[in-house]
């Protein structure tokens, strides 16, 4: 019988284990996709104790939590940090099989040095030790980057954020990781929103321009793009139930914009002709600047409506979706491609029935161009598991060149998620290594092991530019 969490913690043959340690394990880690806050990295904070860095913003634990019979007071309530941190230590045992369980114990394996499962005996000792080492300058944020060899992070980005922080980053030049902004535009997106007409008259204080129109609207994010462009900004990022791709013209785009402006209702229709029109202008735009586009599709957000109004919404009450995703994607992608603007794309999918639709998709769009221009990305959400993660990897096998695929990201708001880039990696190399134990792949370590950090390492490298 194994030892939990021993070294060869989920690899299951010889070769596994020579793929993981030899090839995957020191390689750096380009975090291409995450919710870092950039004004912690720019003052590279220091946590006062264990809930502070772990729980707070945690809506996975949160979720977990309540499922666990746990009040809210503990969750994202007013109870102390300890008494927080006392009740995920109650719920811990209960994980079991969910990748918290596994997540939680690699963490406080890599960043503390704790070896013990967290439980309510060893709650109060675990906390004040691990507190204790959360003040000292070594688990700093900058630190915690360092040690876990982030080379890359690209943080996920409000169009009307100044983005000061990252200009500090940039200013003081002592960070060792290079932390660069991601365009998220959603709110000039979804246009539904009561609050989309407030944004837009943000964004032309920002933008020293009267938005009265559609295109002066195109204009101020073209402006906001190139400001995030200056400071090293490669991707933008999309968090949406579905594309967007019926037909539109820039008229009727401008006609709805304007009913919105002035406080008119829209119908549904209307609102799809915009969201089109607009999503297809930014893809236009990030073409232009040689960026990469993310989409997140699929989630199905703020279900419970009291919560939402209580807490607020991104507090663990979204699930899966079940939108078709192939039409819209199949129309999105091939009215770019038809006049050669189609940028570097990433499809995330939420729902795993539609895994092959995705891994199919990018097929078509794959022109010859560049290695993997257009990517199935990695296990989001509810799949970033061991089940989601192989799944997704079967189907990109299956049906494309996993070989090419730009590999793991956090998605995370958590200093303390990084070892998600190792347990993607112990997962990859299981399913190569069984394989070739299994005959089903050659003994070609050598080989294998460089497609292995290709898909750790160097395939986001190169695929990015960073």
């Amino acid at each position: 019988m194994k030892q939990f969490l021993n070294e060869d913690f989920l690899l299951q043959t010889p070769t596994a284990s020579r793929l993981y340690h030899e090839f995957a394990k020191d390689m750096p880690i380009i975090d291409y996709h995450n919710h870092l806050p950039p004004d912690q990295i720019a003052g590279n904070k220091n946590f006062e104790n264990l809930t502070q860095i772990w729980l707070y913003g945690d809506h996975y634990k949160w979720r977990a939590m309540r499922a666990n019979g746990i009040n809210e007071k503990f969750c994202t309530g007013n109870g102390t940090d300890y008494a927080k941190f006392e009740k995920w230590a109650e719920t811990v045992p209960y994980t079991l099989r969910n990748p918290l369980y596994h997540w939680t114990h690699l963490e406080l394996q890599r960043y503390f040095d704790e070896y013990e499962t967290l439980n309510p005996k060893n709650a109060k000792r675990i906390y004040e030790e691990c507190s204790a080492k959360i003040q000292t300058p070594e688990f700093s944020v900058r630190s915690l980057l360092s040690k876990m060899k982030v080379e890359v992070a690209c943080t996920t980005d409000d169009p009307l954020d100044s983005l000061e922080h990252h200009q500090a980053i940039i200013k003081d030049g002592t960070c060792s990781t290079k932390v660069l902004p991601t365009f998220r535009p959603d709110k000039f997106i979804l246009i539904e929103n009561p609050n989309f007409a407030d944004f837009v008259l943000k964004l032309g204080s920002i933008t020293n321009l009267d938005i009265n129109s559609y295109s002066e609207l195109l204009k101020a994010l073209r402006m906001r793009v190139d400001f995030f462009a200056s400071l090293g900004c490669r991707l933008a990022d999309h968090g949406l139930e579905q594309i967007y791709a019926i037909n539109f013209t820039e008229e009727t785009a401008n006609l709805v914009f304007q009913k919105v402006i002035s406080k008119q209702n829209i119908t549904s229709q209307e609102g799809l002709t915009y969201k089109s029109a607009i999503l297809h202008a930014l893809g236009v735009m990030y073409h232009d600047l040689g960026w990469t586009q993310q989409f997140h599709l699929g989630a199905m957000r703020n279900n419970n409506s009291r919560a939402l109004r209580t807490l607020g919404p991104d507090t663990g009450w979204d699930s899966m979706g079940d939108w078709s995703q192939a039409q819209s994607l199949s129309k999105f992608l091939g009215r770019l491609d038809e006049n050669d603007q189609l940028a570097k794309t990433i499809l995330y999918n939420l729902n795993p029935k539609e895994n092959d639709v995705f891994a199919t998709m990018i097929g078509n769009f794959n022109d010859g161009s560049m290695a993997g221009k257009i990517q199935f990305g990695s296990g989001w959400w509810f799949l970033d598991q061991k089940d989601g993660m192989e799944r997704q990897m079967n189907s990109l096998s299956n049906m494309g060149l996993l070989s090419r695929f730009v590999g793991m990201l956090t998605d995370s708001r958590s200093f303390l998620s990084f070892p998600r880039h190792e347990y993607f990696r112990r997962i990859l190399c299981n399913l190569l290594g069984n394989e070739i134990e299994n005959g089903e792949l050659p003994n070609d370590i050598e080989w294998i092991g460089q497609m292995v950090q290709n898909i750790c390492y160097y395939n986001a490298k190169n695929y990015f530019q960073f």
